[in-house]
């Protein structure tokens, strides 16, 4: 019982801190800057922080070809497709509508989880799943719908975020770590988004220079990866202790963090919908339950 709870509660923690991202990262894309000059940011400092703590540690980032398909894998489904179509959406956007959409993660992750065999048919999934969805409706349906009609097309686009990140979740159970730590993993997909990342946020004009005075934009930036970087180390050793689909629950907690940070920061607000809603779904995180040889 204890197991579980610890990891409802690195569940809790990692909602908080990966919804705070959407606010902030709104700061950042509201006065020009693009995706693609973001993610190399994101990189560099994952290459940083994972690469310092790799090293520190004295261990090494094998380059294989078994290890090389981790890294493009994850660098890919978790960082340079999923990135590129949330940033560019949250542009037009409000944040807590990005919030929102990624709660869709785990309607795409059961069921590639299903097909490839590694999660097994329950009702109650099937039900926990179902409370996420509705409390995404009864967000935004009454209170939080887009404020311009004419922005429906980069919602669409926004579906592809959580599309990749439940892909991810998938690919690494079928690849899984070979041995690798999560700060490892990120060191090496930090290494590939940087090395793909650089050349098109160049050919597209999209480069950010660190080589001025900071202003809230670049300070948004450089906490937002900060944080990134941080659930997502902790999103990658979830999915190894109890599964991608019962990780992909952090969806619905960073839809409910991700709303009450852009109040707060952004200035958004909701009706009280938002708060039924959010009990819906910390019930249907509850219903999807971990499985049964996760350790804490």
């Amino acid at each position: 019982m204890r197991r579980h709870a610890n990891l409802y509660l690195a569940l809790i923690v990692m909602g908080a801190v990966w919804g705070a991202v959407f606010p902030i990262t709104k700061i950042a894309v509201s006065t020009g800057y693009q995706a693609y000059g973001i993610i190399v940011w994101q990189s560099v400092i994952g290459i940083v922080l994972s690469g310092g703590i790799t090293l520190w540690r004295g261990k090494k980032l094998p380059f294989s070809r078994d290890y090389m398909w981790l890294f493009i894998g994850i660098a890919f489904f978790g960082s340079l497709a999923p990135n590129y179509f949330s940033y560019t959406a949250t542009a037009h956007l409000p944040a807590g509508v990005i919030s929102i959409v990624i709660a869709l993660v785990p309607l795409f992750a059961m069921p590639i989880s299903l097909a490839m065999g590694y999660e097994k048919p329950s009702a109650i999934r099937f039900m926990g799943a179902a409370f996420g969805a509705v409390a995404i409706v009864m967000i935004a349906g009454p209170s939080t719908g887009l404020p311009d009609p004419s922005k429906v097309g980069y919602l669409f686009l926004a579906l592809f975020a959580p599309l990749f990140y439940g892909i991810e979740g998938n690919f690494m159970t079928w690849h899984g770590p070979r041995g690798l730590d999560p700060v490892q993993i990120l060191f090496g997909a930090s290494v590939v988004g940087l090395i793909v990342s650089v050349p098109i946020s160049i050919g597209f004009d999209q480069i950010i220079t660190p080589f001025k005075p900071w202003s809230a934009q670049e300070w948004a930036i450089f906490i937002a990866a900060l944080l990134n970087w941080g659930a997502y180390v902790g999103f990658v050793w979830l999915i190894g202790r109890a599964g991608p689909v019962f990780s992909s629950q952090v969806a619905y907690l960073v839809t409910a963090w991700g709303v009450v940070w852009s109040m707060l920061f952004l200035g958004e607000r909701y009706s009280m919908w938002v708060w039924a809603a959010f009990v819906l779904m910390l019930i249907g995180v509850l219903l999807v339950q971990p499985r049964e040889k996760a350790k804490a």
